[in-house]
């Protein structure tokens, strides 16, 4: 068994969508109800000053999703964790939609719960 873990990141973003938290929280209202996520507790956004190379906006959810967004760049970073298999999701389009991105590049990553050494061992 393991966990599947997303790494998305878009970009030549509009930097005014990337500042507006409602944008923001209508992405993940789509990832929470189009991949039958369940949510344990309530969005945390941390907007941090403005500054170039920083972040604009940081979202978590009980650490397995954060956006971190970079206005100044027009780029945004989002990493999602699942430890149970799902189907793959439209990151691409949803982006290229909310936040105008130009490109977008979506990494799956398997991520195990067992060493392979462990599995090896007991076959």
């Amino acid at each position: 068994m393991s966990g599947l873990e997303w790494v998305v990141e878009a970009f030549g973003c509009s930097s005014q969508s990337l500042r507006d938290t409602a944008v923001l929280e209508d992405l993940f209202k789509h990832i929470i109800r189009e991949m039958k996520l369940r949510p344990v507790g309530e969005t945390q956004w941390h907007q941090f000053p403005v500054r170039e190379g920083l972040p604009d906006f940081v979202f978590s959810r009980s650490r397995t999703s954060r956006v971190h967004t970079f206005p100044d760049h027009g780029s945004l970073c989002l990493n999602l964790f699942c430890c149970v298999p799902r189907a793959e999701w439209d990151f691409e389009t949803v982006l290229r939609q909310l936040f105008d991105a130009h490109s977008v590049s979506v990494r799956r990553l398997q991520r195990p719960y067992e060493s392979k050494m462990k599995q090896v061992a007991s076959d």
